[in-house]
């Protein structure tokens, strides 16, 4: 089962690369929707994170304040690495059973794992594959302001809040560039599944 790590700033359209991979059969393992699922009301997560950010960072529904939480720690880096403590590793659980549930409905499973904080959290994990969807940083922060609704304060915060670009590439077996059309992207990813299809990891 080739486990692969697909990973990539903000706005860097590594869903869209996702998306293209599940459509070919792919198993997807979204790291944003384990984190979500881990921080879900009543989870020891999210009791850690309102210990330690306040209980205000938990809406009246019993919600994280997502938006909340965001202002608090994008720009300051020792908050996120707070944060990062406490979500990382219930996230990094989560995923590994994931991947063992995949592996054990089909052995031969290409199974995927999108994931913005590679670099960040689980560079050292053995993955089969790295693959970065890259694009300047300008072209990400157009699309946050335009498709996101992020103002451009908040679209620069966001993005200085991660590794750079650079060493992104440092550590990808494969770089999509996603800085061109839907369709370019698109075709990358597809010679990329060919090559996973194939029996190549390398």
């Amino acid at each position: 089962m080739p486990l692969i790590a697909l990973t990539g700033g903000i706005a860097s359209g590594k869903s869209t690369i996702a998306a293209r991979l599940a459509e070919h059969g792919a198993v997807v393992v979204d790291a944003d929707r384990i984190v979500r699922d881990v921080q879900a009301p009543g989870s020891p997560v999210l009791d850690r994170i309102a210990a330690e950010f306040g209980a205000d960072m938990i809406r009246a529904d019993g919600e994280l304040d997502r938006a909340a939480l965001g202002a608090r720690v994008f720009g300051d880096a020792e908050a996120l690495g707070r944060l990062n403590a406490i979500v990382h590793p219930a996230v990094k659980a989560e995923s590994q059973r994931r991947f063992a549930a995949a592996r054990d409905a089909d052995p031969a499973a290409v199974v995927v794992y999108d994931v913005p904080l590679l670099v960040e959290a689980r560079v050292d994990d053995p993955w089969d594959l790295i693959v970065v969807a890259d694009a300047p940083a300008a072209e990400r922060e157009e699309r946050l302001v335009h498709e996101r609704g992020l103002d451009r304060a908040e679209a620069r915060k966001r993005i200085a809040s991660q590794v750079s670009d650079e060493k992104r590439r440092e550590i990808a077996d494969v770089v999509i560039d996603t800085a061109g059309s839907l369709d370019d992207t698109l075709r990358q990813t597809d010679d990329l599944w060919r090559r996973l299809s194939a029996g190549e990891t390398a």
